[in-house]
């Protein structure tokens, strides 16, 4: 009988480049370490150089960020079985040596020798659908811009403490779907109590009600009249000066600026997960509503992927891996946060709206509030209901798209 070889090949991803260790069992080097560029022409040479190699072959490689996506699927497109195993698991693989060596090449002998000890199990590179690949980027930078926003909006209240204390607190609009803040607004052209004040009272009445129907907002003489009564009463910090003027104008436009980008990115998400198939599916699921929902489909990706429950649970990082030795069992054991945690912030906000909205019919509810009466902690039951909405959603969606491929 004649023995087909293993070949398992190593790569040790970089940024625009990487380096290949190809080995077979034993410790035999099939090909000894080389780089090779994330280029076409160079990608080209190694899937050529790895479909020739006799017997059967198979890549593995850590995820790296997104350095890793372009070696990973042109390799899967050229017919190669690519297995994309969590840096973890690499990292807390064996060594065999008391040095501590650290380098490209090493690296890659290392990923190799964990293929060749995991031949059977290693798991197949699933190439990411387009149109969830550019919703979960979005996703990414509309958080990106929620972190700026946040900021800009403490600076600004800061600046408008020093001018006008309490301003921001008169309009208790929320940010509007397209992007405007009115109390940003309001600020960036009332800039200051002194300037407010050198008006008469109806007078500012009506400079505020014009500037309203100019830009778009609804005027209130009760509301102006009471921003009027604010300023009279304020003591600033900053005096009224061009230079103070300016600086809330630059806060003001960079919030403004800010929230329109989110704005924009939203609507694109919003867009794009209306194509997805499950998409009414999480939007019936309560609290997840037209913001939550495009995150969460964004992070969570094509459920289909997950063969059970436990699995999605652990992408996320919201399982609880057991704690046992001898006769000790740990009964109170932390969630493991392997996983992604844009999306256990984001199941965090929805078992929040669940809970704010007293919604005593919903599973995840009726959990959350068993585990609080428990006397379980704010953060073990909130997140306790995070494992259960995820499981909810897991079943719900899996079960809609079943229903959806068979009519």
């Amino acid at each position: 009988m004649s023995y087909e070889p293993h070949n398992i090949v190593g790569i040790d991803v970089s940024k625009g480049k990487s380096t290949i260790a190809v080995m077979r069992p034993f410790g035999e080097v099939v090909i000894s370490p080389f780089e090779v560029t994330h280029t076409s022409s160079d990608l080209k040479v190694l899937a050529d150089t790895l479909n020739k190699l006799d017997g059967e072959t198979r890549v593995v490689m850590e995820y790296t960020g997104k350095y890793y996506q372009p070696i990973a699927r042109y390799l899967y497109e050229s017919g190669l079985y690519v297995s994309v195993v969590h840096a973890k698991i690499i990292h807390d693989f064996a060594n065999n040596s008391i040095r501590r060596i650290k380098t490209d090449k090493a690296d890659a002998v290392k990923i190799a020798n964990y293929g060749l000890s995991n031949w059977d199990v290693l798991p197949s590179y699933t190439k990411e659908d387009d149109t969830r690949l550019v919703l979960k980027t979005l996703n990414r930078q509309y958080n990106h811009l929620m972190n700026q926003y946040v900021v800009a909006r403490n600076v600004l209240i800061s600046i408008a403490d020093q001018t006008c204390p309490g301003l921001n607190e008169v309009f208790t609009n929320p940010r509007k779907a397209d992007g405007r803040i009115k109390w940003a607004e309001v600020y960036r052209r009332f800039w200051h109590c002194e300037y407010i004040t050198g008006f008469s009272r109806n007078k500012f009445i009506s400079l505020y009600n014009n500037w309203c129907v100019k830009n778009g907002f609804r005027g209130s003489d009760e509301k102006a009249s009471e921003l009027y009564l604010l300023a009279k009463e304020c003591v600033p910090t900053l005096p009224k000066t061009e230079y103070t003027k300016k600086i809330v104008e630059q806060a003001a436009s960079e919030l403004i600026s800010l929230s329109d980008a989110m704005a924009s990115v939203h609507r694109e998400m919003l867009s794009i997960a209306k194509t997805l198939p499950e998409y009414p599916a999480v939007l019936s699921i309560n609290g997840i509503g037209e913001t939550l929902g495009p995150q969460l489909m964004a992070e969570i990706g094509d459920v289909r992927r997950f063969s059970k429950r436990s699995n999605i649970t652990a992408f996320a990082g919201v399982d609880a891996p057991p704690f046992q030795s001898g006769k000790f069992d740990s009964k109170s054991r932390r969630i493991s946060k392997r996983g992604s945690c844009e999306l256990r912030k984001q199941l965090f906000q929805v078992v929040r709206i669940i809970v704010q909205l007293n919604l005593y019919d919903d599973p995840v509810y009726q959990f959350v509030m068993r585990k609080k009466a428990e006397g379980k902690p704010y953060y073990v039951y909130m997140v306790a209901g995070c494992n259960k909405l995820l499981r909810i959603y897991y079943a719900r969606v899996k079960e809609y798209l079943a229903a959806e491929n068979a009519n």
